[in-house]
């Protein structure tokens, strides 16, 4: 009786201390910052007012307007002699992935075996850091992330271990047997090659439990590989996935690659289709007549990447898909790297300048640069499934802002030149300078549970 009473006191003893644990520790009074904007844009209306006062309380934005009185104690930001912004959104992109041209020949089975989830998590939070740098404080990490690497990421930077942007991971692809692989039997029977790749989902049992599999381990969006076999999905499949990723509250995203497939994604009523070469204009009026947003990842022609002709097919489908009014994102679907990444001055490229060298397609499709903007943030915003809590700088919503020399509504480059990031309230880049040092913490100052 004595021992079962003891063990009772330290199982009570730990539940009162994991509770305690658990328990958010005494706020201290949240920081207030004032941002004089000589110009803020609206991307939503591709309007701007200037001399306007953004007022931070901690995390948020409290205030916005010309007539906004700056509290005593207030740190100020003076921004006056620049354009001020929402952060930018990356709509489809692989942050936990490198592939290269030596020793895999671009080929990224080989990446998949030769570099492991450990190496690529640390690749992933080296990308994240370099994404903010370059003002997008919203990506979309949609799969080919080793052992749920990007899941991961999201977590150490929502927890408050390193600064980066708001990271929107799927998890592991989930496609019918094979997923993109055209694997051995060796490979696929005796060494189960597709995972944590691919999720194989070939029933309706399998891929509710291969999507329920990526809400748990923290997806915040689920991808499906519609046609990257010949048995892809069906529609009903897709309608399936989408039903059950609502549970979860996450939104779909079908990756395509051939007209049938991308037909069945709009007949599904998917959120998102990933990659425009196969669609059609046909294509494009019923996406824009459903609301489905685009991720074409529309890559340019560059000396360390693409060919011509394919850049113009690029560029003509860009170009239906906005003269057909479907909601673009900017996306880019980078996962590779070469030594040919270089800038005019022969310095290596981060991968934030690599993705916003991407505009070099919107500017060929000729798309004006308000609309350009708003693929950046707003229609990204939409996609990413954020535009409630951040994106837009209003009063209640995550502080996410940036600052660039010059008019992105008249010409869309200067988004190129991002000299200031703010970052849920923190300063990461002030000056064209990163200013990390109060996004890096030695614990989890946030909350160990934050996912």
């Amino acid at each position: 009786m004595l021992k079962r009473a003891l063990i009772v006191s330290v199982l009570c003893g730990i539940a009162a201390a994991t509770l305690a644990a658990q328990a958010p520790s005494p706020a201290s009074p949240a920081k207030v910052t004032a941002i004089r904007a000589g110009r803020l844009i609206d991307p939503e209306t591709g309007t701007a007012a200037a001399n306007q006062i953004i007022l931070v309380d901690g995390e948020r934005i409290r205030e916005v307007g010309a007539d906004v009185k700056i509290p005593p104690g207030a740190e100020v930001i003076d921004l006056s002699k620049l354009t001020v912004m929402p952060g930018l959104v990356e709509a489809h992109t692989h942050m936990g992935i490198t592939y290269k041209e030596f020793p895999e020949n671009n080929i990224y089975y080989l990446t998949y075996i030769l570099e492991g989830s450990p190496l690529r998590a640390i690749q992933a939070a080296s990308n994240g850091i370099q994404m903010l740098n370059s003002g997008f404080t919203v990506v979309r990490d949609v799969g080919n992330n080793a052992l749920y690497v990007d899941v991961a990421l999201r977590m150490a930077i929502e927890q408050g271990w390193l600064p980066g942007p708001t990271v929107i991971p799927s998890g592991p692809m989930i496609g019918s047997t094979g997923g993109q692989f055209w694997p051995t039997p060796e490979m696929y029977k005796q060494h189960n090659i597709m995972y944590p790749e691919y999720i194989d989902a070939d029933s309706p049992d399998e891929i509710v439990k291969a999507i329920r599999e990526n809400m748990l381990f923290g997806a915040k969006t689920i991808k499906l590989c519609i046609d990257c076999k010949p048995w892809g999905y069906s529609v009903d499949d897709i309608r399936l996935a989408i039903r059950e990723a609502a549970k979860g509250g996450c939104k779909v995203e079908g990756h395509v690659q051939t007209p049938e497939g991308a037909q069945r994604a709009i007949d599904a009523g998917i959120y998102i289709i990933a990659h425009g070469r196969a669609l059609t204009s046909e294509h494009h009026k019923q996406m824009a007549q459903k609301g489905i947003f685009l991720a074409g990842t529309d890559t340019p022609f560059t000396p360390y990447r693409g060919s011509e002709a394919a850049f113009k097919i690029t560029v003509e489908k860009l170009r239906s898909a906005y003269d057909n009014k479907v909601p673009l994102t900017f996306s880019t679907d980078m996962d590779y790297w070469n030594d040919r990444m270089k800038t005019e001055k022969g310095e290596w490229m981060t991968r934030g300048e690599i993705t916003i060298n991407f505009l070099l397609t919107w500017k060929a499709a000729k798309i004006p640069a308000p609309d350009v903007l708003k693929a950046l943030t707003i229609n990204g915003y939409k996609a990413a499934d954020v535009i409630n809590e951040r994106g837009p700088i209003k009063p209640g919503l995550y502080a996410d802002i940036i600052a660039v020399p010059g008019d992105p509504l008249t010409d869309i480059d200067a988004v190129r030149n991002v000299q200031f990031v703010m970052k849920n309230g923190t300063v990461f880049k002030k000056d064209g300078v990163m200013v990390p040092e109060k996004a890096f913490h030695p614990g989890p100052i946030k909350g160990w549970n934050r996912r």
